[in-house]
């Protein structure tokens, strides 16, 4: 079934209606949030992602596979060696010869350095240690690399963000540029900027990845949601993340 906010925007765009952005400045979804989202974000002991990461904080030193190493084996204490890294990712990977995501870069060092098996997509481990890690750059500004080898990818990612899909017509640009800072029932549309996640959705009472928020836009404009490691999904996250430069990190972030 269509939310009745997205046939709200069908219809607004359908009629052609011109719509201009109230402002051009970068505004994280945190300054589109009502006062108390906002507070239940600011206070670590409310916020609810905070049980998530405890989670991955356990997570960090516990040993996996038959190395029995964990993850401080290697890195030692993530508030030193985990600051930044959250805020340079998606970032590329010469090996894999395309960028890869911090969730995939920590499955990747699971799978390949300790022998482990995967942890399960969107389960509460992955999102825990995601947001762990991810912790340790909050504040710092997004810094997401364009140089050379990442252009191809920016530039795949920019075409699927300006591409309409699904059989309501609709792209993300149509949203998340023209509508962004309108009032659609009752919520203020955001800019997409996914400088929080993973993060806690009051609609989802839960954490959820960038690729779950992806997958819930698509299956909105009733288009067939992208595989969670396809190629369309990591150009469109690298651009989305480098789209938000500048922006302060604010993982684990609290959304509406």
């Amino acid at each position: 079934m269509i939310g009745r906010a997205t046939l709200a925007v069908a219809m607004l765009l359908g009629f052609g209606t011109d719509i201009v952005l109230a402002t051009d400045a970068k505004r994280s979804g945190y300054d589109d949030a009502s006062a108390e989202t906002r507070a239940m974000q600011d206070d670590d002991a409310a916020n609810p992602a905070f049980l998530w990461v405890a989670q991955g904080e356990s997570l960090w030193s516990t040993p996996a596979g038959p190395s029995a190493r964990s993850c401080a084996s290697c890195h030692q204490d993530a508030r030193i060696s985990m600051r930044g890294v959250a805020a340079r990712h998606p970032k590329f990977d010469p090996t894999l010869g395309r960028p890869i995501s911090l969730e995939a870069r920590i499955q990747q060092c699971r799978t390949e350095r300790q022998g482990a098996p995967a942890l399960p997509p969107e389960g509460d481990s992955i999102l825990g240690l995601t947001a762990y890690v991810g912790l340790q750059s909050r504040g710092m500004p997004m810094a997401v690399a364009d140089d050379p080898p990442v252009r191809p990818f920016l530039d795949a990612g920019q075409r699927l963000f300006e591409t309409r899909m699904g059989q309501l017509n609709l792209s993300c640009a149509q949203c998340h540029d023209r509508l962004a800072g309108q009032r659609l029932a009752g919520s203020t549309i955001p800019q997409a900027h996914p400088n929080g996640y993973p993060l806690y959705r009051l609609e989802w009472q839960g954490m959820g990845s960038l690729y779950r928020r992806l997958r819930n836009c698509l299956t909105g404009v009733r288009a067939e949601p992208f595989p969670p490691d396809s190629p369309e999904v990591v150009a469109l996250s690298l651009y989305l993340a480098w789209r938000a430069n500048g922006l302060k990190v604010e993982t684990p972030a609290v959304r509406p």
